[in-house]
């Protein structure tokens, strides 16, 4: 018979007492990313900001600086990014559907917002939680713009033409090149998965032709 594993109430206690304290303690984003703007360092950690980021920090806002004094906090708005507007010429923003502000910080200017991401044109099905909120370089699409983002149409991506070769054909064709030729093949090797030729019966007798020109003809 097996025996029963004795429940221990006052350890299991202490255990969640322990977690509980454990998470209590951990600084929150205010404290965090709170960053001393005269120094570019960061309080808690004292770690100092990358020299290039200076001047968007100057210059930008944090998503939920543009969020603090917002209506709803900007819930149903579009915002995106400076990075994103310098990169793709395709629109790419996130629609905010959901804040949840740490009411802690200073100027209310911290805590997390989910909403739905469009990138390059594309838009993605689920809610998921905004990433980087932290970073100076967060815009407010202007409410005239919204809907001509909206509209925005992707071009179908083009066809795939060519895959990579299995682990051993591709070792293989790179040990004969090597072999053949002395030297190291410079292209990493495709395989087209389309072909221009009709595989009849003319061209497997024109390749048994100029196999056995190149090997010779048995004796």
């Amino acid at each position: 018979m097996v025996k029963k594993k004795r429940l221990r109430l006052i350890a299991e206690m202490a255990r969640k007492i322990r977690a509980y304290r454990e998470l209590k303690s951990r600084p929150r984003d205010s404290q965090k990313f709170a960053l001393d703007y005269e120094t570019m360092r960061r309080p808690l950690t004292g770690k100092m900001l990358p020299v290039l980021a200076w001047q968007d920090v100057r210059r930008e806002s944090r998503l939920f600086s543009l969020l603090a004094g917002m209506r709803m906090f900007g819930v149903g708005r579009l915002f995106t990014r400076k990075s994103w507007l310098e990169d793709h010429t395709e629109p790419s923003y996130w629609q905010i559907t959901k804040v949840k502000v740490d009411y802690t910080s200073e100027n209310m200017d911290h805590g997390k917002a989910w909403g739905i991401l469009t990138y390059k044109g594309k838009q993605e099905g689920e809610v998921k939680e905004v990433d980087k909120v932290m970073y100076h370089d967060w815009r407010l699409v202007p409410k005239h713009m919204e809907q001509q983002l909206k509209d925005f149409e992707p071009l179908p991506e083009p066809p795939v033409r060519y895959t990579p070769y299995p682990p051993l054909l591709r070792a293989m064709m790179l040990a004969q090149h090597k072999k053949s030729l002395g030297s190291v093949l410079a292209e990493e090797p495709a395989l087209p998965l389309k072909r221009d030729i009709v595989l009849n019966k003319d061209y497997f007798r024109k390749q048994e032709q100029e196999e056995q020109r190149t090997e010779g003809t048995a004796v």
